[in-house]
């Protein structure tokens, strides 16, 4: 059966991974999985747990007691206030029960205050959760352009063995120098080179794509080819719609939350100025080995003297015999209730209250900062990234013109070359110069629409790659 469910799992993950991921279930997946989001989310949950402590404090308190005492010796009866030479044993039973009645709205602005905590809690997991999608986005869009470049590599080289198999061909006929084949051949080394480095790129930046998901291999991992080069024509959005709607980010929210609660935990300082009132209520009983009651009387007579005529007199009296009073009587006798209110007016405390509350005013001042510190850092980072973003989208329009210019240079150098009025080194420079234009056009591509992603994001548009 083991050995069944382990073909099961194998057969299920082959499946899986034998699927394109596009970069929406990545993300998906990542989220679902990455510990860090679930660390916050245990956060979240003690949040939770304390915000609903904090409602169940406003409801009275219910608490019983028993107590069971023995006496050795000299002792009071607590039930008949007789002294006992004898030792005894004493119970008592009790339900207590107290509720605050008034208390300057502290337990109120607690609720509040413990809300607004989670709340924050909740946008603090939706940070980590935004991060973390950047950054499958950027490793998604990096094996993209990865796989570009191997696929740039692949194709030069076959374009230079094709030539260095005809080149050999003419050198073998005698029609060219032996050197134009040597200066092709280390050309198509060195493009070799470049597409293995270009396959170990491709594979670090799987691995690290991998490691985000958590997943524990990179065997049969591939990634859905969306077509990207439409994002290329997307205009960018206007700043200042940008730097507005970035207003509704988890960490702006997050800070507004912890200023909400700072101010409350203020309304809870000023709180302790107030009298506080409170409501107890108590009901009580016992029991006392010691408590006796007659069980049976007995009458008995004695010679207690003469009458005048010398006749015996008998005086009678009774004799009774004692037992413990049943518990279940005791208990019903022994029972007491009791209602009282408790008033506590606060006079003097060592200037504790006037200290905290200038602390919970320092601490809605720093909130403040803290807030306006969230904005202007968000504010400037829009800035810069909006920035770079113009300044990609002028790189990419740049590196198509030069990207064109290349390629039309390198095929008139192609067809200069094969009737040899081009050598073999002028033809290599010009081509290693068409292989940098596709690597900047690449780069300069998807560093536009990495950064158009993330202006996205600010606005609060989902992460994707489908327009």
């Amino acid at each position: 059966m083991r050995y069944l469910y382990s073909v099961l799992i194998l057969f299920v993950s082959t499946q899986i991974f034998s699927q394109s991921w596009d970069l929406e279930t990545c993300i998906s997946y990542a989220l679902e999985h990455n510990i860090q989001v679930k660390q916050q989310e245990l956060n979240t949950q003690i949040s939770e747990n304390t915000n609903k402590q904090t409602k169940m404090g406003v409801l009275p308190n219910l608490n019983a007691n028993l107590n069971r005492s023995y006496s050795f010796g000299r002792s009071v009866d607590p039930f008949t206030n007789e002294f006992n030479q004898t030792n005894a044993v004493n119970d008592n039973y009790g339900i207590n029960s107290s509720v605050t009645l008034f208390k300057g709205f502290q337990k109120i602005n607690s609720i509040k205050q413990t809300k607004l905590d989670m709340l924050a809690s909740l946008q603090d997991l939706e940070k980590i959760k935004n991060d973390i999608s950047l950054n499958v986005a950027s490793s998604f869009l990096t094996i993209l352009f990865n796989q570009e470049l191997l696929k740039i590599a692949q194709d030069q080289a076959a374009v230079t063995k094709t030539q260095v198999e005809r080149t050999n061909s003419l050198v073998e006929a005698g029609s060219l120098a032996k050197g134009d084949l040597l200066q092709l051949e280390s050309q198509y080394a060195s493009e070799e080179l470049n597409i293995i480095n270009a396959q170990n790129q491709l594979d670090i930046s799987m691995l690290t794509l991998i490691q985000l998901l958590e997943l524990d291999s990179v065997e049969n991992f591939k990634i859905e080819e969306p077509n990207t080069d439409s994002f290329t024509d997307v205009p960018l959005p206007v700043l200042e719609e940008v730097i507005t709607l970035s207003e509704n980010l988890p960490q702006i929210k997050s800070a507004e939350y912890r200023l909400s609660s700072a101010e409350k935990g203020l309304s809870i300082k000023k709180g302790m100025r107030s009298p506080s009132l409170s409501l107890n209520l108590g009901y009580n009983t016992g029991y006392s080995d010691q408590r006796q009651i007659v069980d049976q009387t007995t009458m008995s007579s004695y010679h207690s003297g003469y009458t005048e005529n010398m006749v015996p007199v008998y005086t009678f009296q009774p004799i009774n015999t004692y037992i413990t009073k049943p518990f279940v009587d005791q208990i019903d006798d022994n029972r007491s209730a009791s209602v009282g209110f408790s008033l506590a007016i606060p006079i003097f405390n060592n200037w504790q209250v006037n200290t905290s509350i200038n602390n919970a005013k320092i601490s809605v001042l720093n909130s403040k900062y803290s807030l306006q510190l969230e904005k202007n850092n968000l504010e400037k980072e829009i800035k810069q990234k909006y920035t770079e973003a113009i300044a990609a989208k002028k790189k990419y329009t740049a590196t198509k013109k030069a990207l064109v210019a290349n390629k039309e240079a390198f095929k008139y150098t192609q067809e200069k070359f094969d009737v040899g009025l081009v050598n073999s080194v002028d033809f290599n420079l010009q081509k290693n110069k068409l292989i940098k234009a596709e690597s900047d056009v690449l780069q300069a591509k998807y560093d536009y629409i990495f950064k158009l992603k993330i202006l996205d994001f600010y606005m609060g548009k989902p992460l994707t790659l489908n327009l």
